[in-house]
């Protein structure tokens, strides 16, 4: 894989081994970025289920402030903090080396006054349906202390695996849809909840 634009264009990064972690694709990041690029600079970015980091490194080198990156499996851990070394960042990051539910219920716990993010992108492995209905329901509820105003979440699933339209506070905005992928944007409502998000399967 390598990094499309900004800093580090065109630098090589590696993806974990086996097929346990599916890293967004070149073409898929281009998609999402092309999308963001007004929202990235000087932002700050959640990149949940970050496996090898590629999506949260490639707005490191857009421009985003500072990424931080959830991943809990040791194998795309070791990968991450190795492409981050390996291009020589070493400031603006943080990783939590922990589940994205801990990471969402803990970073409300700890601080009345949580850091808030412009962008957030979640990858959950395609089959893990449940991760998708617990991380949107976290941000879309609990956790929507995390979103700064006119935040921008982005989750990355199968195509033919549709996600709810609201989660909460959350609606979606927008489908794109490429090969056997899609992204859906979500943005929170003013008001209250759009609709409550029914369990996926």
């Amino acid at each position: 894989m390598r990094i499309i634009a900004g800093s580090y264009r065109s630098r090589t990064i590696q993806a974990p081994p086996g097929m346990s972690t599916r890293p967004t694709s070149d073409r898929m990041r281009e998609t999402l970025f092309n999308v963001l690029a007004p929202r990235i600079q000087g932002a700050a970015f959640l990149d949940l289920y970050a496996g090898s980091g590629a999506v949260g490194i490639e707005a490191l080198s857009r421009g985003a402030a500072r990424v931080t990156f959830v991943e809990r499996a040791p194998a795309p851990l070791k990968v991450l903090r190795g492409n981050l070394a390996r291009l020589g960042i070493r400031e603006g990051f943080r990783i939590h080396a922990g589940s994205v539910g801990e990471f969402l219920r803990g970073a409300l716990k700890s601080n009345p006054n949580p850091e808030r993010y412009e962008v957030l992108f979640l990858d959950p492995p395609y089959d893990s349906a449940r991760e998708y209905g617990v991380a949107l329901g976290l941000l879309g509820g609990a956790a929507e202390a995390l979103l700064a105003p006119g935040a921008a979440v982005v989750a990355e699933h199968r195509r033919k695996q549709p996600l709810e339209e609201c989660y909460g506070s959350l609606k979606r905005t927008r489908l794109l849809e490429q090969g056997d992928a899609a992204l859906s944007f979500f943005s929170a409502l003013s008001t209250v909840s759009c609709a409550s998000p029914t369990s996926l399967v």
